[in-house]
């Protein structure tokens, strides 16, 4: 009976520790995002590294507290199950809802970059474990790539994705008193929330006698990509198809680099063959199957209402293979 109370005060933690990640993520967001505009920052910088960054601050937090305390299980299939999810269940979904064109020539230039990116990381992971100078290399490429950003943003030139994330900001407009406290408030309850969600995945893991890894591939993952399945509808309904694949691919990328790179500065990891062999190779096989999808050899891309389908049935099939794999340990 004492496992049993147990085990539902760690689903209770897991559910409320989710549940604020997502509205504190939000508000950090939003906060960032007045700040930014406030000091003159462009909409399109603000839309690649402030929004970029903000998504993603869910995966970056969760994976530091997890590696902290010698969890790098949850660390590691945070980010790369959170990659997953935003591929997959976020770009399936919302191309469900309404086929996503892509006009933005940045966010062309990004695809080949997170396939790229993507390579990297699978070739880290092939040895089997990832050592701080493997980190510090992923953080490496993370700065050179921000730097990259950042000089677009400062150019200035008119695009689809910039002109979209204008409109957006201007919506949510606000002052900057305001903007500051979100900014503070919103990046205090993300760390107390990770805490929560981390203990709660934790003790989940241990009760059921799974992995670490599995619980970061799925339950984990799925609640640190909730703000861009949120935001992802939200624009799509507005139709700023450029922000719904500009998330997604900022995300990515952030995963991949700064979240793998920081757990991995703070905890090197062993990493079993299995990440390399199943979700590694499901990882690569979604972002190359992206820019093929997406690049628009001919035009704009675009991911329509089929391919979204099928991007969310590799969704529902990869994590059945997962369940599976629990069931026969």
């Amino acid at each position: 009976m004492g496992f049993d109370k147990f085990m539902i005060l760690a689903f209770l933690a897991v559910v409320f520790g989710l549940a604020l990640l997502v509205w504190s993520a939000d508000r950090f967001v939003a906060g960032a995002s007045s700040t930014a505009r406030h000091f003159g920052m462009s909409p399109l910088m603000v839309g690649m590294v402030i929004v970029g960054f903000g998504t993603s601050a869910p995966e970056m937090v969760v994976s530091a507290v997890a590696a902290l305390q010698g969890n790098p299980g949850i660390a590691l299939g945070n980010a790369y199950g959170s990659n997953i999810a935003n591929i997959a269940l976020i770009l399936g979904v919302t191309a469900l809802i309404s086929p996503i064109a892509v006009h933005s020539m940045v966010l062309r230039k990004e695809l080949p970059l997170l396939t790229a990116v993507t390579v990297l990381a699978a070739w880290q992971i092939y040895n089997g474990e990832i050592t701080r100078t493997d980190a510090l290399v992923l953080l490496g490429v993370f700065t050179a790539i921000m730097t990259w950003t950042i000089w677009q943003g400062l150019r200035k030139s008119p695009d689809a994705f910039g002109n979209e994330m204008a409109r957006e900001l201007d919506a949510q407009a606000m002052p900057i008193s305001r903007a500051l406290l979100w900014l503070v408030v919103g990046l205090i309850l993300l760390m107390a929330s990770s805490r929560i969600l981390v203990w709660g995945a934790v003790e989940i893991a241990r009760g059921l006698g799974v992995s670490d890894l599995i619980i970061g591939l799925t339950i984990v993952a799925v609640g640190t990509s909730l703000p861009e399945l949120a935001s992802s509808i939200a624009a799509i309904r507005k139709g700023e198809h450029d922000i719904v694949l500009g998330n997604i691919l900022g995300s990515n990328l952030f995963n991949t680099l700064a979240v793998v790179g920081i757990a991995g500065a703070i905890h090197p990891m062993a990493v079993g063959p299995e990440v390399f062999s199943r979700d590694m190779m499901v990882v690569f096989a979604l972002t190359v199957s992206l820019f093929l999808i997406c690049y628009g050899f001919r035009g704009p891309g675009r991911i329509n209402r089929l391919e979204g389908t099928a991007l969310f049935a590799c969704y529902i099939g990869y994590n059945a293979y997962l369940i599976s794999t629990v069931f026969t340990q």
